[in-house]
């Protein structure tokens, strides 16, 4: 029986985590890692570079999505843009995304800063189909989690990186051998809500106003306080006033 054949699509430290997993447990899995299609991130350092790791494996580097091959599976953890149909349909098997949110609740980006805002009480994350919509296919395997009273961005970011760590590895036997139950997202809103937020968002809800009560001040501040951006800030005399965490 020929191994089955996974295109990987990624970037950020946690792509490069899921990379180095996905190759440790290739041969335990009968899978072909056939290529890496990736978006350099220099922010994070050398020590994640994706390229070279797939590069130090022998796996084909991939420029675009119009290069993906036909193949069994397609994985993406954290890649940059929306897969198209005539991309999405190359995997012969299925296409998933893991998902730094709970869904349906958070599709797209800054979910940690929107669900500091709204005084959620439970994050989680989530490995999803990939169909034409952003965040928006069957769910396939999610994890939740309580968010600790008056949590920071930065560390919601931290808890849910590590869940989706162990999520990830913990389901990717199963993902292999398709076992799984895919749920619609459909059945979900009503118990959870549904939202989409794109980067553009967060320069509105960094802009803090001195008329806010402090309670609102101080959420915000946690919300967008997030390391190597650009701190929460009031404009006083037609000047950005930062907030930078201590």
């Amino acid at each position: 029986m020929a191994k089955k054949k996974l295109i990987f699509l990624g970037s950020k430290p946690i792509g490069y985590e899921c990379l180095a997993y996905l190759i440790s447990q290739k041969n335990a899995l009968d899978i072909e890692i056939t290529g890496l299609l990736t978006h350099a991130r220099k922010e994070f350092g050398n020590a994640h570079d994706l390229n070279s790791l797939a590069n130090e494996h022998s796996i084909p580097i991939i420029n675009s999505p119009e290069e993906i091959p036909a193949c069994d599976i397609i994985y993406s953890v954290q890649y940059h843009e929306v897969l198209k149909q005539v991309h999405i349909q190359k995997a012969a098997e299925i296409a998933v995304n893991l998902h730094m949110a709970p869904l349906p609740e958070y599709r797209g980006s800054n979910q940690f800063s929107f669900a500091i805002l709204e005084e959620k009480k439970e994050f989680g994350t989530t490995i999803h189909q990939i169909d034409s919509r952003i965040d928006h296919g069957d769910i396939l395997f999610q994890k939740r989690f309580q968010i600790p009273e008056n949590c920071w961005v930065n560390d919601l970011y931290e808890l849910t990186y590590n869940a989706s760590i162990r999520l990830f590895q913990q389901t990717l036997a199963h993902l292999v051998a398709g076992n799984y139950k895919p749920v619609p997202q459909e059945t979900l809103i009503a118990k959870f809500g549904t939202s989409i937020h794109y980067r553009k968002e967060m320069a509105e809800i960094k802009q803090i106003d001195l008329n806010w009560t402090k309670e609102k001040i101080e959420r915000h501040i946690r919300a967008t306080s997030m390391p190597g951006f650009e701190p929460p800030y009031a404009v006083i005399d037609g000047k950005k006033i930062h907030f930078n965490q201590l």
